[in-house]
């Protein structure tokens, strides 16, 4: 990749990943319900389930989306109805899900799982890492085209986590000042699955297609 396609490829990638987007509000989110190591553990299962999309489209399987729409609508609703479920859960569920009851392992497990499914689970990603990627690709380099795609989905992948990791950060110095609070806390948790309903009903809503 010459110099100036490399620099063009960065400058792109930072724009697209500090704009703010759906990934960013699901990790603030998950950040305002469960604290900081839970929006941790949702930023590095949002970042894990990143690549199976970067897979997908280094061996052209996100291509299928623009051959059959009705796949790309069937994994929107279900990665949909899936947001708005865990954002009922949260709104709904008593406790403190950031109080010193909660487990941290065991809940920071189960906030891993669930972002690398909601990763998974949203077709959007594989759409714009087959859209994007392919641009910087050189069909005439040493390197295949299937491993310039995985190298340069991993940069992205990397840069999307890095904004994702500043929203957490953010959301959890809030989290730290609210947690002395439990009417506070239950309503951080409450905000936060208002976040996740939110998302869940644009993504259905959205009548964007691959």
């Amino acid at each position: 990749m010459q110099v100036e396609t490399l620099m063009a490829f960065l400058v792109a990638a930072a724009v697209f990943a500090y704009l703010p987007g759906p990934a960013m509000l699901y990790a603030t989110a998950r950040t305002l319900a469960h604290g900081r190591r839970g929006g941790f553990m949702a930023a590095l299962g949002i970042h894990l389930g990143g690549y199976v999309h970067v897979a997908g489209a280094a061996l052209g399987l996100a291509a299928l989306f623009q051959w059959v729409p009705e796949a790309y609508l069937v994994m929107k609703l279900v990665g949909a109805g899936y947001l708005v479920w865990l954002g009922l859960e949260l709104i709904i569920r008593r406790g403190d899900a950031l109080g010193p009851s909660a487990p941290p392992a065991r809940a920071g497990r189960r906030v891993f799982a669930q972002s690398v499914l909601v990763e998974v689970l949203n077709p959007k990603t594989a759409v714009f890492f087959v859209a994007f990627l392919p641009q910087f690709a050189d069909p005439t380099a040493a390197l295949p085209m299937w491993a310039q795609l995985l190298v340069l989905g991993t940069i992205v992948n990397l840069m999307f986590s890095s904004a994702d990791l500043l929203c957490v950060l953010g959301a959890g110095a809030v989290a730290d000042r609210v947690r002395r609070s439990p009417r506070i806390v239950m309503w951080a948790r409450r905000a936060g699955g208002t976040l996740l309903v939110g998302l869940g009903a644009k993504l259905a809503l959205d009548r964007s297609g691959p």
